[in-house]
């Protein structure tokens, strides 16, 4: 164990070139990963802060009564994907109508016409066609219920976009993963290239594969730990001036930033291991 320590972090003084290639190589890597994540989760913050903006509309009957409106409220409540139930009275629908119309009902009738109704907004994984569907069938079947209305186009549009921008953020994530992989395996590969001559004398003298191997990972480790926190820096730094300059809630990163810098860290340490693990296993071989 301490000459596969002391062999493995000799590689920074022996071969120094080469290993401040690997860990830029981990780093750029790392942060073009990283910038992936971010964007990714401020399009699903987006695409859920759309889905919130989905409601159903329920308009009640003039004649019901308080017990029904309420036992009402409390089945749609109860309902799977319902997260919250607004109720609106005809007064209040009489202002809402001020505030977006500029004018007020009762300068036109001598009368409010307008109904009561119930507000529902929806959970972000029930807002698709099925799902509201079959809400607001349960709603129309309900005693008290007048009209159950939602905006079927909007909802269409969304789920449309949504899935397309979400497959196209994992297709280009993988792409980005198996390019970091191969990137980094071939850096290091030049690493354990430039020790070719003392390969072949371990070799010579008897030494086993898994013994030459073992430096070689723990120096592939280290040098994605280093990549890793290189990686930290950038990304904090620019988040940082994002934040100053533009606005703090670009990024949806909030209280999983420790989260998120964790994965990053783990993330170098595993693709300087595996990058070393398949360049000197390709090497063993030859």
């Amino acid at each position: 164990m301490g000459y596969t320590l002391r062999e493995g972090l000799s590689g920074f003084k022996r071969a120094k070139l080469s290993t401040t290639i690997s860990i830029i190589t981990i780093s750029i890597s790392l942060i073009l990963l990283g910038t992936f994540a971010i964007i990714f989760a401020n399009v699903h913050e987006v695409t859920d802060t759309l889905k919130r903006e989905v409601q159903i509309e329920v308009f009640l009957l003039d004649d019901i009564t308080e017990a029904q409106r309420n036992r009402m409220r409390d089945r749609i409540g109860a309902q799977a994907g319902v997260d919250n139930v607004t109720y609106i009275s005809k007064d209040d629908a009489a202002e809402i109508f001020k505030q977006e119309f500029g004018e007020d009902i009762f300068s036109v009738l001598d009368f409010n016409p307008l109904p009561a109704s119930f507000r529902v907004s929806l959970q972000p994984g029930y807002v698709h066609s099925d799902s509201i569907a079959a809400i607001a069938a349960f709603i129309e079947g309900l005693e008290g219920t007048d009209t159950v209305q939602y905006r079927q186009s909007l909802l269409d549009m969304l789920t449309s976009r949504i899935q397309t921008v979400l497959a196209i953020s994992i297709g280009i994530g993988i792409l980005l993963a198996i390019s970091a992989i191969f990137l980094v395996s071939n850096t290091i590969r030049l690493t354990i290239y430039a020790k070719r001559k003392l390969i072949e004398t371990m070799k010579l003298v008897g030494a086993t594969k898994g013994f030459i191997r073992r430096p070689f990972l723990v120096e592939g480790f280290v040098q994605g730990v280093c990549g890793g926190i290189l990686a930290i820096l950038f990304i904090y730094i620019i988040l940082l001036l994002i934040r100053k300059n533009v606005s703090a809630h670009l990024f949806a990163l909030g209280e999983y930033e420790i989260y998120f810098y964790t994965v990053v860290l783990i993330t170098g340490s595993l693709l300087g291991l595996l990058g070393s693990a398949v360049s000197i296993r390709r090497f063993l071989k030859i």
